[in-house]
């Protein structure tokens, strides 16, 4: 018998956490892991108590056609990221590891290539948090070093690799 990865066993988590996204456009969940604890989890959604892109019907960014990476400001959602930074505390994070999981809400399908936003990746560095694994497929993942966000500054550059 071949076990899973401890890799994907993680990412299966972040995979499920997703389902509880309330975003019509994409589903995200992010979980924070230390010393093989999970700290903490989060998917995208509205915050607490306000009504939910699912609730309401509608994606502001989608019907006005706005890409990928822009205009954030305009979506009702707080990121996944941000969510299980939230719920966490920094000793927590301090050196762990975050599992990210993308999949699209119409599908369930894995949705590979993503990675974190300007915002949520600014949250990642001063939350102490190491290293973060994308999912790709469902046994593929790409492993990004905070450090290179913070050498590779690409905010100076005008390049956001969404």
């Amino acid at each position: 018998m071949e076990r899973v990865t401890k890799e994907n066993y993680y990412l299966d988590i972040a995979e499920t956490v997703s389902e509880r996204s309330t975003c019509l456009r994409k589903r995200y969940g992010a979980i924070i892991v230390k010393n093989d604890v999970i700290v903490s989890t989060g998917y995208n959604g509205a915050p607490r108590s306000r009504k939910n892109c699912s609730d309401i019907g509608f994606c502001m960014r989608e019907n006005l056609g706005i890409p990928r990476g822009e205009r954030y400001e305009l979506c009702r959602s707080v990121h996944s990221e941000a969510n299980a930074i939230i719920a966490a505390s920094r000793e927590q994070m301090l050196g762990s590891t975050l599992y990210l999981c993308c999949t699209d809400p119409k599908t369930g399908e894995i949705v590979g290539g993503t990675n974190s936003c300007m915002m949520c990746k600014r949250m990642i560095i001063n939350a102490g948090i190491e290293k973060v694994v994308i999912r790709n497929t469902k046994n593929d993942y790409t492993v990004v070093f905070v450090s290179d966000w913070i050498e590779n500054d690409d905010s100076l550059s005008g390049t956001f690799g969404y």
